[in-house]
């Protein structure tokens, strides 16, 4: 079996493998819904095929794409409810789990005439042209990708009208500007997609609304959600990114990226949604009840699980570095820099525990991984000498595992073991310990930049780090890295077992540690 890259068709191919041949039957499942619904029996299913040589085509339901299969097969119409399908894994999450699939018909094929091929496609989508071919083709593009991880990466990168954006995970997430944003600098950055990484930021440059980015483009054409204080910050850093890597950029589309970045500085600067504005110290302040803005952004019916209300640390540490990149394009955000670096030099710094608050203006010393984004995962290190020394150490003493870190050192109140049970208690253990691989990224960073980034240093953190974390590509999705795992020891993944950012940040590393 094969995806065709683009498309939104399935090939399938049997053979016999011994013995004097046989029938192999098909009976296709249909439904006709989106990845967060299941599909009950109703009178409104169409069972009509329109069959045309060996090309079938049905159309279940008024308004979403027909359904073509074609193949070396007879299709005898047989309409059948095939009733109450459990799934198990949804039952353990609390969600809706029994589904009910209409069957308009077998297709039979008699393997000891040779091999059974099949393809499904949304019509316009059909393969059968390129059928004969298909695999060989597969397998050349396949061949061309210098690892599982570059291979892996291509998965995410896909279309939206006529730009480009990143998808999430699979299978259940869509686009979203802040996981778009920090996974495009390793699946397309790290990994020479330059092109992809242009279309994808000026496709987001006219979505900014008063400094913001949206945090997800809905899916069914509604208004763009603008609830998150970091993702117009990532998109800047990804700016910064390619224009250090683009050897030429269009003088229009640099103008582009370049005025985007002065919007994003500007809306937050004065001050926009949520209460997110620049302090008088400088620094990036943020939040309003019952608003979850920040990465950490679970949320149980009312009840944000992390509020983080104030001055985040990993926010400030995207809000310096992108006034340190707006300043290179306008001189005017340099003195804001100076103040913000200041205050954060004097504000965040926990001299009883040796380590950053998470955040302050209140004040919050529970021990989580935001803190290492001022050594490392950015451009500038915000933090340096002894104090970012002393913040690798307690990190990697206290939230690093095998497959990620911790969002919250075990041993600290609230932490949960296991990210298991119903919709409220994971999402309430969502970050509340649960491990999460694409931080490996920026600590990884931190680490080498507190050893000087030497040769020794990036042999021993491949060893220890990197190939520890991508010796789990086969645990969950397949050649992919999962969204989470079990803050607990066996660290079993759990969520999108196909993550764009754990992906991302796998491949930056690589290319990092050479």
């Amino acid at each position: 079996m094969l995806v065709r890259p683009g498309r939104a068709a399935v090939a399938l191919y049997w053979r016999l493998r011994g013995g004097l041949g046989g029938v192999l039957a098909v009976r296709p499942l249909v439904s006709g819904r989106d990845y967060h619904a299941l599909h009950h029996e109703n009178p409104a299913f169409d069972f009509a095929a329109a069959v045309d040589g060996d090309r079938v085509v049905w159309r279940p339901y008024r308004g979403i794409p027909a359904i073509v299969a074609r193949g070396n097969a007879t299709y005898t119409h047989d309409p059948d409810w095939y009733r109450r399908f459990l799934y198990t894994a949804e039952r353990d999450r609390g969600l809706d789990d029994v589904e009910d699939l209409a069957s308009p018909g077998i297709f039979r094929w008699d393997l000891a005439r040779g091999e059974a091929s099949w393809t499904l496609a949304a019509e316009g989508h059909e393969l059968a042209p390129e059928l004969p071919t298909l695999r060989t083709s597969e397998a050349r593009r396949r061949r061309a990708f210098p690892s599982r991880l570059h291979r892996a990466a291509d998965a995410y990168v896909v279309r939206r009208g006529s730009g480009k954006t990143i998808v999430a995970g699979y299978p259940w997430f869509t686009d979203w500007g802040r996981d778009t944003f920090i996974s495009l600098r390793g699946l397309c950055l790290a990994t020479g997609r330059l092109d992809d990484a242009r279309a994808i930021l000026l496709a987001w440059a006219g979505a900014i609304s008063d400094g913001m980015l949206p945090n997800r483009f809905p899916d069914q054409g509604e208004a763009p959600e603008y609830n998150a204080v970091d993702a117009s910050l990532w998109y800047v850093v990804a700016v910064h990114d390619f224009l250090a890597l683009a050897t030429s950029v269009d003088a229009r589309d640099r103008a582009t990226l370049e005025g985007a970045v002065d919007a994003i500085l500007t809306g937050y600067a004065r001050g926009t949604r949520y209460g997110i504005r620049a302090d008088r110290d400088g620094l990036l302040a943020a939040g309003a009840p019952g608003v979850q803005l920040t990465w950490m952004d679970a949320k149980v019916g009312d009840r944000v699980i992390t509020p983080r209300i104030g001055k985040p640390v990993e926010v400030q540490a995207l809000w310096l570095n992108a006034l340190r990149i707006g300043s290179g394009f306008a001189e005017r955000w340099a003195p804001l820099l100076a103040t913000a670096q200041a205050a954060f030099e004097a504000r965040f710094w926990d001299a009883s525990r040796g380590h950053l608050y998470d955040v302050v203006d209140p004040d919050d010393a529970t021990f989580r991984p935001n803190q290492i984004f001022a050594v490392g995962g950015l451009p500038h290190a915000v933090l340096d000498g002894e104090r970012a020394r002393r913040v690798v150490d307690a990190v990697e003493k206290r939230l690093v595992t095998p497959l990620g870190l911790h969002s919250l050192a075990p041993g600290e109140p609230g932490y949960q073991p296991r990210y298991e049970g119903g919709v409220a208690e994971r999402d309430a253990a969502y970050h509340q310990g649960t491990v999460w691989p694409w931080l490996m990224g920026p600590f990884v960073e931190a680490w080498l930049r507190v050893r000087g980034a030497t040769g020794d240093a990036k042999a021993e953190a491949r060893t220890r780090f990197l190939v520890p974390l991508l010796a789990h590509l086969d645990d969950a999705g397949l050649g992919h890295l999962p969204e989470i795992a079990d803050g607990d020891p066996p660290h079993t993944p759990r969520g999108c077992p196909f993550q764009a950012w754990s992906v991302g940040e796998a491949l930056r590393l690589t290319r990092l540690l050479g």
